[in-house]
């Protein structure tokens, strides 16, 4: 049985979805900062290995570090799905420090203190942020650049209510 064509519709940096029956779809990876401030966001194929995407968020850097803190250590914390050398390799170069934990190891340490939280959950916390978007949610755009563009407004919007003082 020959594979199905691709659907003239759907753009480009999307793949199969390997946890929804193969459909199309896309995959965000979101750099935050400690609040959950998107720092950089990047789009691939939702088919695509995290690992292969890291490169891409790390460039996407929009924020640029103080001269007074070029120097100093600035740690990185990934999951389990980001432990390759060639990845620690590249965190060392953008000056990060890669702090990589399985979930396995991380409930264990944490279950010990009481009230210490895994930090992954504030870039999930970013992701739930996003998916209130409407237009983020589903992607509707046939072009990447133009979901991306989406994404950034709503990027700028979440770091916008994170930092504007509340009325």
């Amino acid at each position: 049985m020959e594979p199905l064509p691709r659907r003239r519709w759907a753009g480009k940096k999307t793949g199969p979805n390997p946890t929804d029956r193969g459909k199309e779809g896309v995959k965000r990876s979101v750099l935050t900062e400690a609040h959950g401030v998107p720092v950089s966001v990047t789009i691939d194929g939702a088919n695509r290995h995290d690992m292969k995407l890291v490169k891409a968020t790390l460039e996407g850097i929009v924020v640029e570090r103080s001269t007074r803190d070029e120097n100093a250590e600035q740690g990185m914390c990934m999951d389990k799905g980001y432990d390759f050398d060639e990845v620690r390799e590249l965190v060392k170069v953008f000056g990060f420090t890669a702090h990589i934990r399985s979930r396995g190891e991380e409930v264990e340490a944490y279950r010990a203190e009481a009230g210490k939280r895994a930090r992954r959950w504030v870039v999930e916390r970013t992701h739930s942020w996003l998916n209130r978007f409407r237009r983020i949610l589903i992607r509707w755009e046939k072009k990447a650049a133009n979901y991306l563009a989406m994404l950034h407004l709503a990027c700028a919007i979440i770091t916008y209510q994170q930092i504007a003082p509340s009325s």
